[in-house]
């Protein structure tokens, strides 16, 4: 039985399908010796090359879907790597072997809070799609004047320059922490993952973001327990909750023990282990540092 080439090469951990049709539309995969375009399928039998690199070919039933959930902090970036040395999201996750980490969705480089990973790509693909209209939640803290009037064109929509967009929900949150005078704090919903989309709305009322932090995502809140720069791995329960949500079967594997999930032990770890990449990403910048003074 044959497949989509895009949704083999995303399985394979290479990306979500959209930025492997990308990938595909430049000429950089080829099957069996020949580059191909897209529309291409392929079976299992085929040789798949992406860059000159065999791709191995992973059925569907063989592959174990994972989910991490990362407290994402403000500064860095969500790039395999970056031109300007910034950190990126990926730098403290755990290590794969035959498979690697995609993010579903973005944040920028000045927001922080709940930042979803997988194994697999055509579920990250369903995760992004408007179409599935999975909620994201977020805590904003807004500097300048609002009124009802404001809120009420938030929540029934405004144009961008993108298209129409809008809040499913805006709820006041009351005194929390920076709050004060001129800043207030609201929890808004939506359903899309457009650039910028909650500053910008925000911003087409004449009012400016000054802090912003994804606090939940579908039913899945940001673990208040969970540092910045820490990540947990989801467990079968939660990850069928999201695979339900987008229209995908079941799993029946996890690599989370049950009795290991969420519990005090696992917290010292996650403290532990961003504490070090902390130490090694000080270090690694000395290094750097000695050496450009050096040349």
């Amino acid at each position: 039985m044959s497949e989509k080439l895009q949704k083999v090469l995303a399985r394979a951990g290479k990306g979500s399908r959209r930025k492997m049709e990308t990938v595909i539309a430049e000429g950089r995969v080829s099957v069996d010796g020949k580059v191909v375009g897209l529309g291409e399928r392929v079976t299992e039998n085929q040789v798949i090359r992406l860059d000159g690199f065999v791709v191995k070919y992973i059925t569907e039933e063989a592959t174990v879907c994972r989910v991490l959930a990362y407290n994402k902090p403000e500064g860095e970036v969500c790039t395999r790597s970056d031109e300007e040395g910034r950190k990126t999201v990926f730098e403290r996750l755990p290590r794969l072997n035959g498979s690697r980490w995609i993010s579903i969705g973005r944040l920028d480089i000045n927001t922080s809070g709940l930042l979803l990973f997988t194994t697999d790509g055509e579920f990250a693909n369903r995760m992004m799609h408007p179409s599935r209209e999975v909620e994201r939640e977020y805590a904003v803290r807004i500097f300048g004047e609002v009124d009802e009037a404001m809120l009420n064109r938030l929540r029934t929509g405004v144009k961008l320059e993108d298209g129409e967009a809008k809040f499913l929900a805006i709820k006041e949150s009351g005194k929390e922490a920076g709050g004060e005078g001129i800043n207030r704090w609201y929890h808004v919903v939506l359903t899309e993952g457009r650039t910028r989309e909650v500053r910008r709305l925000w911003e087409s009322q004449g009012v400016q973001v000054s802090r912003l932090m994804r606090v939940r995502y579908g039913h899945l809140h940001l673990d208040k327990q969970l540092p910045q720069g820490g990540w947990t791995e989801l467990n079968l329960k939660e990850v069928n909750y999201f695979r339900k949500l987008v229209d995908m079967p079941k799993e029946t594997e996890s690599k989370v023990r049950v009795d290991d999930n969420k519990t005090k032990n696992t917290q010292a770890r996650i403290r532990r282990a961003v504490k070090k990449h902390a130490q090694h990403r000080k270090s690694t910048e000395r290094r750097r540092s000695t050496s450009r003074t050096r040349s």
